[in-house]
């Protein structure tokens, strides 16, 4: 990814707490045919001070055969982004741009096809996204559950290379950046308005 040493992100708690907060990612592997895509929820874990990717897809997914030939796969984690009027600068002279943000964790995955991880795999999904429902996912019957389970397939990708990139105007005036921030922070597109919830955070614009 191509990335203006200003967008760079080097904090790393900053690039994980991305990553954990946008989780709908895709997962991109190479194949005969070129570059084989999907798009799933990847939760992510630090272990051994390294990022541990996991997640499940289905077994009718061929890419899951994809994950066994040892070779770099690439996870794409994306969070807001906002088109940038050059109206909001100062100086006339500009140009529109898009501000977003992104992640992307490269690393060698491996398939998990034990009934017992892919369970566990199951549990931690839920509580990440639906807490309230597990009582009745503890509840199912031994058989649905089990059938279930024969019809996904898990994976875990250990994080060697990790590329994170905030364009959010740091190359503009502390002026340009508030009145970015002011433009944003009024739209009702939630994209939009969290460009300017990041800019915050990231302390621009003051």
């Amino acid at each position: 990814m191509y990335i203006p040493e200003f967008n760079r992100v080097r904090d790393h708690a900053d690039t994980v707490s991305f990553v954990q907060a946008n989780p709908f990612a895709i997962l991109v592997s190479a194949s005969d045919s070129g570059p084989f895509a999907t798009h799933i929820p990847i939760l992510a874990r630090i272990v051994d001070n390294r990022m541990l990717l996991h997640g499940h897809m289905a077994k009718a997914n061929p890419h899951w055969n994809l994950l066994q030939g040892g070779q770099e796969s690439l996870a794409i984690f994306h969070g807001p982004h906002a088109y940038i009027s050059p109206s909001l600068y100062e100086s006339r002279e500009s140009v529109p741009t898009w501000n977003y943000a992104a992640v992307h964790v490269y690393g060698q995955a491996r398939v998990i096809s034990e009934p017992e991880r892919l369970l566990e795999e199951m549990r931690e999904i839920i509580h990440a996204f639906d807490p309230a429902y597990f009582e009745q996912w503890s509840g199912l019957s031994d058989k649905f559950r089990d059938g279930m389970l024969k019809h996904i397939v898990g994976f875990e990708m250990a994080a060697t290379r990790i590329e994170a990139k905030f364009k959010i105007s740091q190359n503009r005036t502390k002026a340009d950046q508030a009145a970015v921030i002011g433009s944003l922070n009024g739209s009702t597109d939630s994209a939009a308005a969290g460009i300017a919830k990041l800019m915050q955070k990231q302390g621009l614009g003051v």
